[in-house]
């Protein structure tokens, strides 16, 4: 491994990810590796634009630019970027970024040679390592900034960055001694001049490290930014310095969402040893800033302990925040800012015993100012829940600031927007006393499983018991689970009649669930072992054959029976494994597989929607039922429409198809008739879900109101012109004109109960790995919860309403125990929500599916089976769920991570073992990746051999031809235990930290994730994990040099959709405000949400609709 540079400068790096990017496991890998090398960094997290990465540089000065950009796109990202850099007059800050092999050789050449600093490939990796990259990054930017300070500050204005955040770097070289005290006088004398004849509001916020300082800024920020648009805002943020590498992660701007508004300068600070918790620049950098002219300042510290107050001598008034958690009464007493703030913020106010703690810091806080006369409620000690959306608590905080800015100014400020203030509302997503429900799950499915091999050990006494007294008897045939009736007793001998009796009490005490289960054995293994079976689904009775012959002309068993000889055995085997289809559902959910129907479900995505629908036909020509699986772009993928701005344009179409309108959903599906029953559609899209679900449901009910129509009589159109988007020439609108409410009201209804097909909509997954959560997590979870009762109200069995997503956390590093656990414990707390919401288990739980990623890990090889088993033993058992209920649908998707850009041939060798996987455990639908898809969208030729797999392993390899091949197999039996036994434990964990939301506050599953695959990348390079063909057995270089056809969206197909969007934004334009308000209204008043939604999209666009519900929801805020 290579040794750490030291830079012999203080170096500032700014990170992030490209926009529409949510793949952030490798930036915080290499931040935190900038950081243990001596770098200070700014991190901006995933989704970044070009404008907010270019803003945060100038304002933070800093020498480089990392960004990591695996999402397409970045030819235009790149040079967007550079360019920007240079119109503002900082092309010297170096950009350097990464795409693993999304960006091809020629591609980082033709960049770097655009102004790129340096572009790393998976080669640069495997070469020279993480260290070394780092190394290479921060040598690069390795001096001093004194070079571009420029020669005057005259005339400094609030707008102009470059030159203030040049003051500011001066002044930390001043407080270090590395300027001439002359030099730095003479260049901002001006500027101190200025600043002292001008009195402007400075406000200081300083508490405790996680008490939700940036938080409670940024929501301020945004009231005061409603209030008074016009005013400049700076804010100066100081964050501590590492002592053992010099580093410092400079963390609060990630947290701010309205720092990007164009009147808000916003410059991060690091202690560099001021042995303080304030930079020793701080006070200069606050004359600076006063000097050039800002209306606000604001100052924030970094995490203090009881006894730093530093901030005080700095500012007007200050803000002291901390939470609920402070230990005994006594430790405030401590606490030196309870004597000198002017305000103290309670934040974090739904945490258990906050009233408590709020009436303390009163307390306090009257004894310490000596208020003892005053009322507690007139303490200047607020509540607050920061990260709730319009949280009455921080209106108060908000309203009380307004008053200390006014003491200061001759203008007198008053809110220009109606806030309700008070004591915030405590929205519980899962209640308190519900907290341990995943401690509860693991206890349930402990105790079945103890109780299952203790039931076992009963019933193998009982068969020791009978076959002793057959044996006896002298007739085998007597072997019997009927009991002995006295007379059969009584007239045997002591011995014998000794035996029977014991049989007859341990019998007595034997339950009749076992009993049966052992007792009806005989006939199933009868039944399984004559030519055909019939089972029900649903109401429909379904007759199978029990054999399929090989070329040996050998009958081969769909399921295999165990050959247990005694009770006992089968009796524990019925109870933790079972035939597939019956209890706890082990080996299956269904008793056989569908014939005619493989598990087959392709991805497709990529252009505008008639370039991804004709590869939909492509995938669908040869298949008996049409499984369609969308991928849509990172620009559909965050809630926006296309755009001609070139950090967007250059994602348009690109890794998936752009979908902005309910038109552009139509043509995506034309020619599929979605109420079809071997029709299944899956859309993989989780942020802005809710809308794109009601774009799929009203293109459904379109095709069918022209079947209405056709069959009225009331146009003349082909069957095929039904399936088509303005089939005949008839618009939506001159329709839906020939219909009356009622009849359409009725179609819509009897169109959602037959569709079918998987929207992912998981938001839990998202906070915790793929980042594309666009409202805040609390208005996120409504939305789910709104589609799920509208689920509830319209009778919609046949489509699931969130695929509970693995996949994503497995592809952002986590091990295949973590993805599992992490996805059980996101499923059951959906239960507990949608249960807290007044819903019925049985009403919502067959709505419920799941998504995992196998890989190569052994690990990976029982991940179905044990999803099932803890799953329908706590919906069973806990939840008192029906048998459907029970029964947990999942997805697999061969794994994306194990897709290399070296070697890309022996992809498909990984994807086959991981597909047979997949198919070997039962899974209900697969999709293979396609080899390239390391590098590109795929292609037509390479989506081919990925169907193909799937293809050879289900008709031509032979061992698939049963379904239950992993039964009886001792290594697959031990790998289900340990995986088991680790996930319940983790569920544990997850329990000691408040749930799954708990866990999230405390970061504790992303913390976990970028753990695992910060492990995993060690192993990889080091080469302790061998990856054939990428550290070892590695082939001839090709010269870095691809040969790979790319898919990427063309120019001609980007300004289609542009025109598209602006066609149905002008046709729609008188309508689509009053739609927009009729939406936010629905949110606002507590009503359904996806109810209005249904309406909306019919005159709205993707992006309209997500730019309504920010301003009623909240928009989401990045962590690390």
């Amino acid at each position: 491994m290579a040794s750490v540079y030291r830079p012999k400068n203080d170096v500032r790096f700014i990170t992030a990810t490209s926009l529409f990017d949510g793949h952030d496991a490798a930036i915080n890998i290499m931040r935190r590796l900038l950081q243990g090398t001596g770098a200070e960094v700014i991190h901006l997290g995933h989704n970044c634009s070009v404008e907010q990465i270019v803003t945060a540089a100038i304002q933070e000065g800093v020498q480089g630019i990392a960004v990591s950009s695996y999402q397409g796109g970045h030819m235009e990202f790149f040079r967007y970027m550079v360019d920007s850099l240079e119109a503002r007059g900082c092309g010297h800050i170096q950009i350097f970024g990464g795409g693993g092999g999304t960006i091809i050789p020629e591609e980082i050449k033709e960049l770097q040679a655009y102004g790129v600093a340096r572009l790393y490939d998976p080669e640069d990796g495997r070469r020279m390592g993480l260290q070394g990259m780092i190394n290479e990054m921060v040598e690069r930017c390795d001096h001093s900034m004194l070079d571009f300070v420029p020669e005057s500050m005259e005339g400094l204005s609030p707008q102009d960055w470059n030159r203030l955040a040049q003051a500011i770097t001066l002044a930390e070289y001043r407080a270090q001694g590395l300027v001439e005290p002359e030099r730095y006088a003479a260049l901002v004398r001006p500027i101190l001049e200025k600043g002292a004849q001008r009195q402007v509001p400075i406000i200081g916020f300083t508490g405790t490290g996680g008490a939700g300082k940036s938080s409670l800024v940024d929501e301020l920020l945004h009231r005061y930014q409603e209030d008074c648009p016009d005013h400049q805002i700076a804010i100066l943020s100081v964050d501590p310095t590492k002592r053992k590498t010099g580093g410092a992660l400079l963390g609060d701007r990630i947290r701010m969402n309205a720092v990007y508004s164009g009147n808000v300068f916003l410059r991060s600070l690091a202690t560099r040893g001021s042995g303080k918790e304030i930079s020793a620049a701080l006070g200069e950098a606050i004359a600076l800033c006063k000097g050039a002219g800002f209306d606000l300042l604001i100052a924030e510290t970094s995490g203090i302990g009881q006894a730093d107050a530093s901030i005080v001598e700095l500012v007007n008034h200050s803000v002291y925040v901390m939470t609920p958690e402070f230990g005994a009464q006594t430790q405030l007493e401590k606490i030196d800012m309870i004597d000198l703030a002017d305000l103290v913020v309670v934040n974090k106010f739904d945490k258990a015993g906050a009233l408590d703690a709020l009436r303390d810091v009163r307390k306090a806080y009257q004894r310490a100012h000596e208020r003892f006369h005053d009322d507690l409620e007139s303490m200047p000690v607020f509540a607050t829940i920061s990260s709730q959306f319009n949280d009455f608590g921080v209106n108060a905080v908000y309203a009380k600031l307004l008053e200390f800015i006014n003491t200061l100014q001759a203008e007198s400020l008053s809110g220009s927007v109606l806030r309700k203030a008070g004591l915030p509302e405590r929205h519980h997503i899962i209640a308190p006393k519900r907290v341990r429900y995943l401690g509860e799950v693991a206890d349930c499915v402990r105790h079945y499983k103890q109780s299952a091999h203790v039931r076992g050990d009963a019933m193998g006494r009982l068969w020791a018991l009978r076959t002793s007294i057959a044996h006896l008897l002298g007739d085998a045939s007597r072997v019997s689970l009927e009991p002995f009736d006295e007379l059969a007793v009584s007239g045997q001998s002591v011995v014998l009649a000794g035996l029977m009796q014991a049989f007859n009490e341990l019998h007595n005490g034997t339950t009749a669930e076992d009993l049966e289960l052992v007792g009806c054995w005989p006939s199933i293994e009868r039944q399984y072992r004559s030519e055909r079976t019939t089972y029900e689904v649903r109401g429909r009775t379904i007759e199978v054959e029990n054999t399929r012959e090989s070329l040996s002309r050998k009958l081969i068993p769909k399921v295999a029976l165990p050959r247990f000889r005694e009770w006992g055995s089968l009796l524990e085997w019925l109870r933790l494994e079972n035939l597939p289809g019956f209890f706890p559902f082990t080996a299956g959910v269904f008793p056989f597989k569908r014939d005619g129907e493989d598990p087959t479900r392709m991805f497709a995505g990529e252009g505008g929607p008639w370039r991804t629908n004709k590869r939909f036909h492509y995938l669908s020509r040869h298949a008996v039922a049409n499984r369609l699986s969308t991928a849509f772009d990172s620009v559909t993928l965050y809630g926006e429409d296309p755009d001609r701005r070139l950090d967007i344009w250059g994602k348009i179409g690109n890794s998936g198809v752009s979908i902005a309108t309910v038109e552009d959903m139509e043509a995506l599906y034309a020619g599929f008739d979605l109420v079809e029953p071997k029709t299944s559609v899956s859309m993989t899209i989780n942020g802005p879900a809710p809308a794109m679900l009601a774009f799929f449901f009203n293109t459904a009910v379109r095709q069918q109101l022209r079947r209405h129509l056709k069959r009225l009589g009331k146009i003349e159109l082909s069957e095929a012109d039904c399936l088509q988007p303005g089939g005949g020439g008839y618009s939506f609108d001159a329709l839906r004109a020939l219909v009356d409410d009622d009849t359409y009201k009725n179609l819509v209804k009897e169109t959602v109960a037959k569709v079918r097909g998987t929207v992912q909509a998981d938001i839990l997954k998202e906070d915790q790995a793929q980042n594309t959560c666009i409202f805040s997590t609390e208005f996120a979870l409504k939305l789910m919860g709104d589609v799920q009762a509208w689920f509830n109200e319209n009778g919609v069995r046949n489509f699931y309403s969130v695929s509970i997503s693995g996949y994503h956390i497995a592809e952002a590093g986590a091990n295949p125990i973590s993805q599992l656990a992490f996805t059980l414990a996101n499923g059951f707390t959906l239960v507990e929500y949608y249960i807290a919401r007044g819903m019925k288990i049985d009403e919502f739980a067959p709505n419920l599916s799941f998504f995992f990623s196998n890989g190569m890990d052994p690990e990976y090889a029982v991940i179905g089976r044990v999803a099932r088993r803890i799953w329908a033993v706590a919906m069973r058992d806990l939840y008192g769920a029906n048998e459907r209920s029970q029964k947990l649908k999942y997805h697999i998707q061969t794994s994306g991570r194990s897709l290399h850009a070296q070697e890309v041939d022996f992809n498909d060798i990984r994807t086959t073992l991981q597909a047979l996987l997949g198919i070997y455990d039962n899974c209900n639908s697969l999709h293979t990746n396609a080899y390239d898809e390391a590098v590109t969208t795929p292609t037509e030729a390479s989506v081919r051999r990925a169907l193909a797999i799937q293809l050879i392993i289900n008709q031509e390899f032979g061992v698939a031809k049963n379904e239950n091949p992993n039964q009886g197999s001792f290594i697959i039996d031990e790998l289900t235990e340990l995986v088991e036994s680790a996930v319940l434990d983790e569920f544990d964990r997850l329990t000691e930290r408040g749930g799954v939301l708990g866990a999230m506050e405390r970061m504790y599953q992303r913390s976990k994730i970028q753990e695992e695959s910060l492990y995993y990348e060690g192993l990889k390079h080091s080469g302790a994990l061998p990856i054939i063909g990428v550290n070892t057995f590695e082939g001839q270089s090709s010269g870095g040099e691809t040969t790979l056809d790319l898919s990427r969206s063309s120019d001609e197909e980007k300004e289609d959709q542009l025109q598209r969007l602006v066609d149905f934004h002008a046709r729609h334009a008188q309508r689509s405000p009053a739609a927009a308000e009729r939406l936010k209204r629905a949110a606002l008043q507590g009503e359904n949400v996806f109810a209005e939604l249904m309406q909306a999209v019919e005159v709205m666009s993707l992006g309209q609709v997500s730019k309504a519900l920010y301003k009623v929801g909240g928009q989401y805020r990045r962590s690390m």
